[in-house]
């Protein structure tokens, strides 16, 4: 079993089957459809308990940095961590077959019905939702770095926000700045 983290979390000492996996993220990608981060961190850290919260964090932030999908970068490291290659090939089978059927049906029934005022609203109300989820998971995410009065770490996270929310300015250019300031802090500060 693996050691408490700072923040108390501590994971499950059992190892999910092939089975587990494809399941757990199946399920997660259909439950989260549209959004499926606050679903992810729910089932893997607090329901599962197959990673502490900071490891949820640095696999994500990997997994963000890393080209294509968050969480099926993510799915694949969780599936390598248990299972090796096939454990990423089941968590992103998992990730990918629930949607895609999902999205075939409504990709129908949106040309059927798209047009419909009611169908307008429903989309507005549904991505206020998923704001909503953004938030308090970006939130959940935050705390380990509160609980250890991470203050730099928060104030790298706090920067991103304001040049590419506030001050509109690239991504990529915040992003090839604050990276490797980041990981130069990081380094800095290994004991």
């Amino acid at each position: 079993m693996q050691e408490s983290t700072l923040n108390g979390d501590v994971p499950a000492p059992l190892q999910p089957s092939l089975l587990d996996l494809f399941l757990a993220f199946s399920g997660m990608a259909v439950i989260g459809f549209g959004g499926v981060l606050p679903w992810a961190r729910h089932m893997l850290v607090e329901q599962r308990k197959w990673m502490t919260g900071a490891e949820f964090s640095e696999a994500l932030a990997v997994a963000q940095f890393l080209p294509g999908g968050n969480i099926l970068n993510l799915g694949v490291a969780v599936g390598q961590r248990y299972h090796g290659i096939l454990g990423s090939l089941v968590c992103a089978a998992g990730l990918l077959i629930g949607p895609f059927i999902v999205v075939t049906l409504l990709a129908g029934l949106y040309l059927r019905y798209g047009q419909a005022p009611a169908i307008h609203d429903m989309l507005g109300g549904i991505a206020a939702g998923a704001a909503g989820l953004m938030l308090a998971t970006a939130a959940k995410m935050a705390r380990p770095l509160l609980d250890r009065a991470a203050l730099v770490p928060l104030g790298f996270a706090f920067v991103a926000f304001l040049c590419i929310g506030v001050a509109k300015l690239s991504l990529v250019a915040v992003v090839l700045t604050l990276v490797p300031l980041s990981i130069a802090y990081a380094w800095w500060k290994l004991p």
